[in-house]
């Protein structure tokens, strides 16, 4: 799935999923995010998550775009990285 897919096709729909669940901020990184992916390539989403959501509601959000987007697809938040990662994730994280 590459990035102007994800604009051209999927964005309205991935942000209104991110509403229902409290996620603001959409944004992705990694490969998409690079114009690097390829067939096997994930679809890795940085998102901010409302203070009154939860773990369960970032798992909604996984799966509902997971089956919206028929591939594979990681959702993190900022205070969810890694710190070996974090600073790598924020340069390369491009808004939806």
């Amino acid at each position: 799935m590459s990035r102007d897919d994800l604009q051209d096709r999927y964005r309205r729909s991935i942000l209104e999923i991110a509403s229902r669940y409290g996620a603001s901020n959409v944004r992705i990184f990694g490969s998409v995010a690079r114009g690097e992916e390829d067939s096997q390539s994930d679809v890795d989403f940085l998102v901010d998550l409302a203070p009154d959501r939860s773990l369960l509601d970032l798992g909604g959000l996984l799966i509902e775009l997971r089956e919206l987007l028929s591939c594979r697809v990681d959702v993190a938040t900022e205070a969810g990285l890694k710190p070996a990662v974090r600073q790598t994730v924020l340069r390369e994280a491009t808004p939806l």
